[in-house]
């Protein structure tokens, strides 16, 4: 599919974006990972790419207390997220769902597609019987602290996280009551 950057830019729908919840296998993961992948090398380098994709490999996401969200324009994943269990040993925090692999493509940004995401990331979580949710961004995402707040994510002090995946790592909280 070719686009063209200006048409891109100027076409605002999103009423034609279908949302899709999809587990770690299907073969439309790969276009999430293929954006977040090009998107954290221009942020934070090769290195700090490939160290974050490995820290969280999609089989952390997988079914029955995981789940990623894909949206789909015209046959290609324009955006998605994922949600897993926030510690590994899941009874330790049992209601605590963590959001990650959030993303929207740059040709497709300022249309209201990240909440629709998150949306879809919420019901999906509360889905799979989580109540409240924790996430963290980078330092070098300010777009994505400001969509947090704005859509009612609580920053937390880092000093309450008993372990940050990074030390730079900007945390939020939200109930999903």
């Amino acid at each position: 599919m070719t686009h063209t950057g200006a048409q891109d830019r100027t076409d605002t729908r999103t009423d034609d974006v279908r949302m899709l919840r999809v587990h770690h296998d299907d073969p439309r993961v790969a276009g999430l990972l293929a954006g977040l992948l090009e998107e954290y090398t221009k942020r934070y380098g090769a290195e700090g790419a490939a160290d974050e994709m490995a820290r969280y490999p999609v089989s952390e996401f997988t079914a029955p207390h995981g789940r990623i969200v894909l949206a789909e324009l015209d046959g290609e994943i324009v955006a998605g997220g994922a949600v897993r269990p926030y510690k590994k040993d899941r009874a330790a925090m049992v209601e605590t769902a963590e959001f990650k692999r959030i993303w929207t493509s740059g040709r497709h940004r300022r249309r209201g597609l990240a909440r629709k995401v998150m949306t879809a990331l919420e019901e999906a979580a509360r889905d799979l019987g989580y109540s409240k949710v924790l996430l963290f961004t980078g330092p070098s995402q300010p777009e994505a602290v400001a969509l947090y707040e704005r859509i009612g994510y609580r920053p937390v002090d880092p000093a309450d996280i008993d372990e940050l995946p990074y030390a730079s790592a900007i945390p939020f909280a939200h109930d999903l009551r």
